[in-house]
């Protein structure tokens, strides 16, 4: 266990025990006062001649006569509320004790999943690149240039598992730079040959050079899942447009497919986790990639959203704070 996690549990075993504390304090309270006062509503007082009293003074003193039939069926009642009332603290109790378990088994879930759907693009791509090679190598081409791309895609998947790790550890991305053109490229280079199978064209327009508030491998594998997305949706034959613009203070990408528009589920719902449109024949993804784009951009400033979304296509609208 993390010193992080350590201090956490701590943190809530002390909460914990101190709100179990004052609920059973209160419950206790209660049932005294009312105890209390039933005996004082029920009771009468006796003026009589004593000697001795309390300190072996003599004297009159006043009894108070108790009605046992009243307060023995209270004192009974208060106790049966009581242990019911403790019942229930316990048991909410119980529950607020294992909440931080269930929070880390979502947590390890979420993790999985996600590595899983992030891996599997740069798994594809290595591959097909794979199979690229091999036909190549049968045919006594130079192999060369393909060895060099795998590489650099396996290089990808260990960055792409390093990001996921330090998402995982909750991290934050501010101190990280990246040109958005070249990660653009980057992008573009991964999801090649999947588009190139997919009969897709790739295009990257940019008005000028911007740099974000963001590191260069998680700008990288945001941008792979939004064309991985579009590739995915686009018809054979047509377009996946990356175009890159910015402003005073953010830059903007702008990822568009000339697929059918967004189907069957409202559009604001695409970036909910395992949120998927109607089918359209091609393989698809499990709902993943547009949810880790949307918590990627939230934890560096930024945000995701659908900017347009008709029968002639959508635009996926990427907004991040630039680097100043």
């Amino acid at each position: 266990m993390s010193e992080a996690d350590a201090r956490r549990v701590r943190r809530a075993a002390l909460s914990i025990g101190v709100w179990v504390g004052v609920a059973s304090g209160v419950i206790v309270a209660i049932g005294i006062a009312i105890l209390i006062s039933v005996i004082l509503s029920t009771s009468r007082r006796e003026g009589q001649e004593h000697g001795g009293g309390w300190f072996g003074q003599g004297g009159p003193r006043d009894d108070f006569i108790v009605d046992i039939d009243v307060v023995v069926p209270t004192v009974i009642v208060l106790g049966a509320v009581g242990v019911i009332l403790l019942g229930v603290v316990a048991a909410i109790a119980a529950r607020r004790s294992v909440r931080p378990l269930s929070d880390a088994l979502r947590q390890q879930r979420n993790f999985v999943a996600d590595a899983s759907h992030e891996l599997r693009t740069p798994l594809t791509t290595l591959t097909s690149r794979i199979q690229v090679l091999q036909r190549r190598h049968d045919r006594g081409e130079d192999v060369a240039q393909g060895l060099g791309e795998l590489r650099r895609d396996a290089d990808m998947m260990g960055d792409v598992l390093t990001d996921l790790l330090i998402s995982a550890e909750g991290e934050s991305h501010a101190g990280g730079t990246a040109d958005v053109e070249t990660a653009a490229s980057s992008a573009v280079s991964t999801i090649a040959t999947i588009a190139q199978e997919s009969q897709v064209l790739l295009r990257v327009t940019s008005d000028s050079e911007v740099t974000a508030q963001i590191p260069h491998v998680t700008l990288v594998r945001i941008l792979v899942a939004l064309l991985d997305n579009a590739v995915q949706h686009s018809p054979a034959g047509g377009t996946v447009s990356v175009r890159i613009s910015h402003d005073a203070h953010h830059a903007m990408v702008r990822v568009i497919d000339e697929g059918s528009g967004i189907d069957g589920i409202p559009a604001d719902q695409v970036f909910e986790r395992f949120a998927r449109p109607r089918e359209s024949g091609r393989p698809r993804s499990f709902g993943l990639g547009l949810a880790l784009v949307r918590d990627v951009a939230r934890r560096s400033g930024g945000s995701i959203v659908v900017e347009t979304s008709t029968p002639a296509g959508t635009t996926f609208l990427l907004t991040l704070p630039t680097h100043r």
